[in-house]
């Protein structure tokens, strides 16, 4: 299966980086394209785009600010399918990108990839105190996959948080 296109250019606003991938994304060539992911309905409530999109809409989000790739490029069935190796070159590529493209903001969607990014164990929601790319804040945020425990509600708060530096 084929990796799908990222979605960056110079000075963004926000760019989102997933872990990878799901097989639907893989298939469609769309990013959050599960029907089970919140991403575009999380975006719309916390108040990031005037209205829900769709992921055949995703490329348009750099009309808005926004970008989006992922730490490995891969599709897979789930996260845990990705391995170490694939960690360690993603994260190179991923640091490449974003010193790059220089958004104002990373978001991580998803803390483990921030972890993953990072190498740090110990992750708050939110801005993080220091930036692994100089220049680029980085925000963690929970995981928009339908899989995630947490009400809906909390994750949109989470990502109202971003607004501040917007």
């Amino acid at each position: 299966m084929n990796p799908i296109p990222d979605h960056l250019k110079q000075n963004l606003d926000i760019v989102f980086i997933g872990f990878n991938p799901s097989i639907r994304s893989g298939e469609t060539g769309h990013h959050f394209a599960n029907p089970n992911n919140r991403f575009w309905k999380i975006l719309h409530e916390a108040g990031l785009t005037p209205r829900l999109y769709t992921t055949e809409e995703d490329k348009d989000l750099l009309d808005i600010g926004y970008g989006l790739t992922n730490i490995v490029e891969r599709p897979t069935k789930e996260a845990a399918d990705i391995t170490k190796e694939e960690y360690e070159e993603g994260r190179e590529i991923l640091k490449a990108k974003l010193s790059k493209y220089k958004p104002r903001i990373a978001c991580y969607v998803g803390k483990g990839v921030y972890q993953q990014f990072s190498t740090k164990r110990k992750v708050a929601w939110g801005f993080q105190p220091e930036s692994v790319v100089a220049g680029v804040h980085d925000f963690v945020a929970p995981s928009s996959s339908g899989l995630v425990r947490m009400r809906i509600e909390e994750i949109v708060a989470i990502y109202k948080g971003m607004k501040q530096i917007l």
